[in-house]
């Protein structure tokens, strides 16, 4: 398996009072290696995947495979939601002068963006495009708390914890 089909990540950053080069692996979440350098940290975590896999073959452990390239994702999902749900959300939009596609894509962003930080993975080699949703009265990039939002739309309904 080449180790260089493994998602890794490398960023600059202040770790442990010292100005470095951090590797990381999505495969592998506890590989982590350092380096001066973005080629000498890359080239470190490469040689510590090629070593992970010659120890989990040693002890017939699972090698996890290297994840699939986000080329397979076109961007668009089909939604289902409540009648209720869907005309709060339109309501919410028409209020904030946004389409429903960018309100409904920046709450996914925030709540994708929570849950990595609660998991304490915020090393995802995944990039999105997010829009920021402004408007004459409110800016969303922050923390919602739509829960609120959508008992104002719909009182009786509860739409999650």
């Amino acid at each position: 398996m080449d180790a260089q089909n493994y998602s890794i990540t490398v960023r600059k950053g202040e770790f442990e009072g010292e100005e470095c080069f951090e590797a990381r692996v999505r495969e592998f979440p506890d590989l982590t290696e350092y380096a001066d350098s973005f080629e000498e940290a890359y080239a470190l975590a490469v040689d510590a995947i090629e070593t992970t896999i010659e120890i989990f073959a040693e002890k017939n452990r699972v090698i996890p495979t290297p994840m699939d390239v986000a080329d397979d994702f076109s961007g668009r999902v089909t939604l289902r939601m409540p009648k209720s749900m869907h005309r709060a959300y339109s309501q919410w939009a028409e209020y904030e002068e946004v389409s429903l596609n960018q309100l409904i894509v920046n709450c996914l962003s925030h709540a994708l963006g929570a849950f990595n930080l609660k998991k304490g993975n915020i090393y995802q080699p995944v990039t999105a495009k997010v829009v920021p949703i402004t408007s004459g009265r409110v800016a969303f990039n922050r923390s919602l708390d739509l829960s609120a939002a959508l008992k104002v739309a719909e009182p009786d309904v509860c739409y999650g914890a």
